[in-house]
């Protein structure tokens, strides 16, 4: 139960992670996405194996294919669906199709052999997709999308939730693992870039947050993640996950690039209240006098 507690937490400094990852895209705009994906994970590459080899633990890279393929086809294959949907439809819509994820987490995790569906974690993920919506709906709900963009939104959904309940089957596979999918996706991304995009020098500003990207949200967090998924509270995480769009808003805000409206309150209100039923807030027990 330590473990578990211990990976659920890692997974919530995960979520903490990418609540940066909409600030740090403000500030990359005008690069091609796969551009940034290609640089992002390659510092993230750089990073995790410098880490790995100076622990000394190189050979725990040495994984079966399942679980090169589970890492890979996760992480790219979510990043390509995700992008190109904001391609082919307006970035509201898309990402509200995009944030069932952690509602699906919460579905998938009742399938796995220790699972259970509890009517907290269900009732909290719908409370957090209601504050999204909100989230979303306050910054515009103009322009129309096509089957493309839609389509390519809900897959990418299924697709990190499908990924983090089956990093379940793989649970024995160390999350040092990550750093060479972090390489692999970035090979992936410059092959797509260089096939189908024009490449844009970055200024100064926009290479350090591609550089705060690789170390953080397509960083750290995929190493935190990895290991909360395989050990910690999955349909726990799917609730928490919907603090990331307003942490996100929160920075934004901070940041002085949107303004703090009645909806952004009422979602707050919707996705902390999900996020404390799912934990299961208990009552403290009075302390019993044995005097």
């Amino acid at each position: 139960m330590r473990v578990r507690g211990r990976a659920t937490a890692l997974g919530g400094l995960a979520i903490l992670l990418w609540s940066g990852l909409a600030l740090l895209a403000v500030v990359t705009r005008g690069i091609p996405p796969f551009e940034t994906l290609a640089i992002s994970f390659f510092v993230a590459f750089c990073a995790g194996m410098a880490v790995v080899i100076a622990r000394g633990r190189l050979g725990r890279l040495r994984q079966g294919w399942r679980a090169w393929l589970i890492g890979f086809g996760g992480i790219f294959c979510y990043h390509a669906l995700y992008f190109t949907a904001l391609d082919f439809s307006p970035p509201a819509q898309a990402s509200l199709l995009n944030y069932l994820w952690p509602l699906l987490i919460v579905l998938f995790s009742a399938l796995l052999p220790d699972g259970a569906l509890h009517w907290r974690h269900m009732l909290g993920a719908v409370m957090g997709l209601v504050g999204t919506m909100l989230i979303l709906l306050s910054s515009g709900w103009g322009g129309h999308g096509t089957a493309l963009g839609y389509g390519c939104a809900l897959a990418a959904a299924f697709v990190w939730a499908g990924y983090s309940v089956a990093n379940r089957w793989i649970s024995d596979v160390p999350s040092e693992l990550i750093a060479g999918i972090c390489g692999a996706v970035s090979l992936a991304a410059l092959l797509v870039h260089g096939a189908a995009e024009p490449t844009v020098m970055p200024s100064e500003a926009q290479f350090l947050a591609m550089i705060a990207l690789g170390l953080g949200p397509v960083g750290l967090a995929f190493f935190f993640w990895d290991f909360a998924t395989k050990r910690g509270d999955l349909a726990l995480l799917g609730t928490l996950s919907y603090a990331a769009p307003l942490l996100s808003t929160a920075l934004l805000i901070a940041a002085g690039r949107a303004a703090l409206t009645v909806p952004i309150i009422a979602a707050a209100l919707f996705i902390v209240g999900g996020a404390a039923l799912s934990v299961g807030v208990r009552p403290v027990k009075p302390a019993v006098n044995q005097a």
